[in-house]
């Protein structure tokens, strides 16, 4: 996606076409990471290490899903991850770029700085983390608890149900404020990403303009590859400075004995992880989440680009038909 001022639209604005590129690309990127989805909330909410490396942890939890539960089980909080992130990314993609766009309109000279992509990022995450938050709650839970449990939930709705009944409004809006710090996560990634993105560009239009090449909206994209490469980069660099406030927020959105307790609030959820983890506590299951975030950010922004370019490039036909 360059920065073009006159980007035809399919939907009936720009923004809702992102907003669609989004939220089908989170839908792809569930079905295929799920299973490491509920891995990474299993080991950040547990209080103990695996044993072995992370291949053979990842190997073994598996296994013991797979015996308990079937190959279901694998798949166990799916509604409620792909609800969580199919809207997250549509929200996301949706005020992203409105802001972004409302910023070109009004200097439509100047490119966007790192410091506007940061802040666009920032305003567009914190939004979309308060709209989805309950989401995540059920997720967590779904995703931490034994099938077998009595207070397992039986789907999205039953769990926003429980926990409006059991814990009222407060209950769905748990770890809000965390999931607000995490804001930073994708701010810093967007910032990464978008002037990779626009470097990259730049470097295709140098080449054209060197052979003579006119540009179409056919060639107003990336390769696949380019895009893997630049995605997973800027999510490693996000993901290795943020990490801790993910574990934190899980653990006080789980609903076991140690939430109820020393994970009620985030200074004490800090201070019992510090104590009885040391540092190595922050960053409980950032193996498995580096394993799962990295293929499905990948996975998530090649589908997102490829989509946005789509519905983008049937615009434009569809504007060239209308042409006299």
């Amino acid at each position: 996606m360059s920065q073009s001022q006159t980007q035809p639209s399919f939907f009936p604005s720009n923004a809702i076409d992102h907003a669609f590129a989004g939220l089908g690309a989170g839908v792809v990127a569930v079905l295929c990471m799920n299973p490491l989805d509920l891995l990474k909330v299993k080991f950040q909410v547990a209080t103990e290490a695996p044993k072995g490396g992370i291949g053979k942890a990842i190997w073994v939890a598996f296994k013991d899903i797979q015996a308990r539960d079937g190959w279901r089980g694998l798949y166990r909080g799916l509604s409620p991850n792909i609800a969580g992130n199919a809207s997250s990314w549509g929200l996301y993609f949706l005020f992203y770029n409105q802001l972004k766009r409302r910023a070109l309109t009004n200097s439509p000279e100047m490119p966007l700085t790192p410091g506007q992509y940061l802040l666009y990022s920032a305003e567009a995450s914190a939004v979309t983390a308060v709209m989805t938050n309950p989401i995540w709650v059920v997720r967590v839970r779904m995703f931490a608890s034994p099938t077998d449990s009595p207070t397992a939930y039986r789907g999205l709705w039953d769990g926003f149900r429980t926990i409006y009944r059991t814990e009222g409004i407060r209950g769905l809006y748990k770890g809000t404020t965390l999931a607000l710090f995490g804001v930073s996560n994708g701010a810093l990634q967007f910032m990464a990403y978008e002037e990779m993105k626009r470097w990259g560009f730049e470097q295709k239009q140098k080449r054209f303009q060197k052979l003579g090449r006119i540009w179409t909206p056919d060639d107003d994209k990336l390769s696949n590859t380019s895009y893997t490469i630049m995605s997973g980069s800027s999510k490693l660099l996000a993901l290795c400075v943020t990490y801790p406030y993910q574990v934190v927020r899980s653990r006080m959105q789980n609903n076991s004995v140690l939430s109820q307790t020393h994970y009620r609030t985030i200074p004490s959820t800090m201070r019992h992880t510090w104590a009885h983890e040391g540092m190595s506590g922050f960053y409980r299951g950032l193996g498995t989440n580096l394993v799962r975030v990295l293929p499905g950010t990948c996975v998530t922004f090649v589908v997102y680009e490829n989509l946005a370019w789509l519905l983008k490039r049937t615009a434009a036909r569809r504007e060239a038909k209308k042409a006299p």
